[in-house]
């Protein structure tokens, strides 16, 4: 782990995309850290509707390369999280969620009831007009990208993984039956082997617009 503490702003300048580890494992506390972390993510309706799947046996990992053409991050690095959305995981009860917030003293019963029959009429919207998906892949990626940002904190290098064959991930992580759930996101995490420096990015005006967008469409571009 880094002897100093980065700042978020610094985490996210100095953050690259590694494909190379060392062997060296993570210690366990520092990977429980991380997951921690990345729970904390937030979430439409705090419905909590992802979840992680630590890969670091090398059955599992040998699993992944394969289900991600043979890519060398499931080989090296040693561990492997699959972000899983769970578009349909709002059906479920939530009674834990409404609990805790009372607990804390976040939300009050009123603020319960209203919350919970919103939600419910929000993601039925989203199922009749087949987004429910989409929205569940977001709240994954929301907690992938905290995981980024913790793991370069600690000293760590990550890769988000694209790439790979959604049904053989599944397979893999033993939910090739599960229709109710997607993929959202491999992510490697370890410590690197490579140095990878910093490509750049298009200025600021290229990518940023105020009020509305105001960037020239493909046709407009190949003209």
């Amino acid at each position: 782990m880094t002897s100093h503490t980065l700042s978020v702003a610094d985490a996210i300048r100095t953050r690259r995309t590694v494909r190379h580890y060392r062997p060296d494992p993570i210690p366990e506390d520092a990977l429980a850290l991380l997951l921690e972390l990345a729970v904390e993510a937030p979430t439409s309706w705090n419905l909590q509707d992802r979840s992680i799947v630590v890969v670091t046996g090398e059955e599992g990992r040998d699993g992944l390369t394969w289900a991600s053409g043979g890519q060398p991050q499931p080989q090296e690095a040693p561990v492997i999280l699959v972000f899983v959305a769970e578009p349909q995981s709002w059906r479920d009860d939530h009674s834990d969620v409404y609990d805790q917030a009372l607990r804390n003293g976040a939300w009050n019963d009123e603020f319960v009831a209203m919350f919970s029959a919103a939600s419910t009429a929000f993601q039925e919207d989203l199922d009749k007009r087949g987004l429910l998906r989409e929205y569940a892949v977001k709240d994954a990626m929301i907690a992938a990208s905290f995981v980024m940002l913790a793991a370069t904190e600690m000293g760590l290098a990550t890769s988000p993984m694209n790439g790979w064959d959604e049904a053989k991930v599944k397979k893999v992580i033993g939910i090739e039956d599960r229709d109710d759930l997607a993929i959202a996101l491999l992510m490697s995490v370890g410590y690197p082997a490579e140095e990878r420096l910093h490509p750049g990015r298009r200025a600021l005006e290229r990518n940023v617009f105020h009020e509305r967008h105001s960037a020239p469409g493909y046709s407009a571009r190949r003209r």
